[in-house]
């Protein structure tokens, strides 16, 4: 799909929009978070909360989350924090070891996340598919998905960042030379 069709999607999925609801507010990407995996964590009620309570204790500010359970009883945890705090999660990490009882953990430092904000977002399908099909179009993988009624938040590969702000950014019509600004009359005051 070019450039074209996916613009002509963003009009098709979005029509009756104004200056005063947009769909899609903005973009924002983070060059600075890194992406933490506990590896084969045991699969049962209460192990994520010792996880994140452990972290918490050692004051460290976790963004993302993912899960991925295996059929063998064990999962895999994935989360991201700063990569100024990778020191303190290393800390936190093997200090608890036999008692959180994972297997290892791998920490990635070039990742880079980007998210697409809007409050119009959870009243418009399409939003998701637009945006990864984006990400998809200029083969960019993603590595993590989180997710609310106003942010899709991705993880990317750190060298492919800011490829994927631009696929983003046009997919949805964000480009400056797009933007029509609205101004609103007033005395200054």
């Amino acid at each position: 799909m070019t450039d074209n069709e996916v613009n002509q999607s963003m009009g098709d999925l979005f029509p009756t929009l104004g200056p005063e609801d947009p769909v899609v507010a903005g973009i924002a990407h983070d060059r600075s978070e890194a992406q933490i995996t506990l590896r084969r964590i045991p699969d049962h009620p209460g192990v994520c909360a010792s996880v994140f309570t452990s972290l918490a204790d050692a004051g460290i500010n976790v963004d993302m989350i993912v899960q991925a359970a295996a059929s063998t009883g064990t999962a895999d945890v994935s989360f991201t924090a700063s990569e100024g705090q990778i020191r303190e999660v290393e800390r936190a990490l093997d200090e608890q070891k036999e008692a959180l009882g994972y297997e290892s953990y791998d920490i990635d430092t070039e990742v880079g996340k980007i998210a697409l904000v809007g409050v119009g977002m959870k009243t418009h399908s399409g939003i998701a598919a637009l945006f990864f099909r984006a990400l998809s179009e200029h083969n960019i993988n993603v590595l993590m998905i989180s997710t609310s009624e106003i942010r899709i938040s991705a993880m990317v590969p750190l060298k492919d960042l800011d490829d994927a702000v631009r696929a983003v950014h046009t997919a949805f019509s964000l480009d400056a030379a797009q933007v029509e600004a609205v101004v609103y009359g007033g005395t200054g005051r």
